[in-house]
């Protein structure tokens, strides 16, 4: 627990430095929420509200890279959901209960197929990750556009569906509600039962894995379902906030904000241990830096360079090897070494 709590300081400490920044700024009226319209409002809520479905592809995006893979298909697949939803919804009646119900289900599973599908590639046919997920990354866009016709499907905004992006339950966002309810849904099923340690196992040492007798190849694959599907989540989601879908630009580059989440989150690219709660401080300090962009007066075109920048500041205080030549000249052990022992005559005698 103490590592853990080590893995997550850095990253808490630049989210709370972002959020003073803000503060100081435009005063406590961004942290603190009001209410509008019976839900909750508030420069800081909407910034989370914004930011579920790149918490939701995060969270896939971690359980992934915990098997020593990645996904640049999860933008892709965002467009497929979406497309899948709208298109659904825009060919019948859109008022109906079960024509939302079906339309979201069907985005699911097959969002949840294409992840399999990757995970097959990789565990089975020996296909490089990077190189299994840029197919579909590039092909997938294509296939939402298939889906929608080369359209932009637009839905009501009286059909049910809107409300899974604008609606509130007890005056919380919706899609706040169901990041948090994935959130912990991923925690207990990776803390609470043997599949956060088969995870782990996997991406940390393969082969050993396998000599222990762990279905690898199963658990990879079902990694890259469960990343599927949270792509498709998300762009329902998305879909259903702006009330349309957009084949060429939805979820576009949304992939490399979920892999700068992780990272910042303390999860390393190599595999092994995986921090659900750290990737989410990681998507809170991207969505974030993106209003304090505009609140300190810089121009949009500051956004990707401040990434970048915040990445590095917390990828080098994450570095132990960093933090103990910073700290070097300051402790007090350093002043002098202590020389060694000057040898007795009879070891003298004896090296004679």
């Amino acid at each position: 627990m103490n590592s853990y709590l080590k893995r997550l300081f850095w990253p808490l400490a630049v989210l709370v430095a972002l959020l003073i920044v803000n503060i100081a700024v435009t005063g406590f009226d961004f942290i603190v929420p009001s209410v509008h319209d019976g839900r909750l409002g508030g420069a800081f809520v909407n910034i989370l509200r914004g930011a579920v479905p790149l918490l939701l592809i995060s969270l896939g995006m971690t359980i992934v890279i915990a098997t020593k893979g990645i996904d640049l298909s999860v933008g892709a697949v965002y467009a497929i959901g979406a497309a899948i939803a709208c298109q659904w919804i825009l060919d019948r009646d859109q008022s109906a209960l079960d024509t939302v119900f079906t339309a979201v289900v069907l985005a699911l599973v097959v969002a949840a197929v294409i992840g399999a599908w990757n995970g097959t590639m990789v565990a089975y046919f020996g296909v490089q990750p990077i190189v299994a997920t840029l197919i579909l990354m590039i092909a997938g866009r294509g296939i939402a556009q298939l889906i929608t016709g080369g359209q932009i499907p637009s839905v009501s905004d009286d059909t049910p569906f809107v409300e899974l992006g604008r609606g509130a339950i007890a005056t919380v966002p919706v899609p706040i509600v169901i990041g948090l309810v994935v959130f912990f849904g991923l925690v207990l099923l990776t803390r609470t039962t043997a599949l956060g340690m088969l995870l782990e196992s996997v991406g940390g040492n393969p082969e050993a894995s396998r000599l222990a007798g762990i279905r690898s190849k199963g658990i990879t694959i079902l990694a890259y379902l469960i990343c599927g599907a949270c792509a498709g989540l998300a762009g329902i989601i998305g879909s259903a906030n702006l009330g349309s879908a957009d084949a060429n630009n939805g979820g576009l580059w949304i992939e490399l904000d979920a892999i700068l989440a992780v990272v910042i989150g303390g999860t390393a690219l190599l595999g092994g241990r995986f921090f659900l709660l750290g990737t989410a401080i990681g998507v809170a300090i991207i969505g974030t830096l993106e209003d304090t962009i505009i609140n300190v007066g810089l121009s949009s075109q500051w956004q990707f360079t401040a990434k970048a920048i915040v990445v590095f500041i917390v990828a080098i205080l994450q570095s132990p090897e960093f933090r103990a030549w910073l700290l070097k000249p300051f402790r007090s052990g350093s002043a002098a070494e202590p020389t060694a022992p000057e040898p007795k005559p009879e070891e003298k005698a004896v090296a004679k």
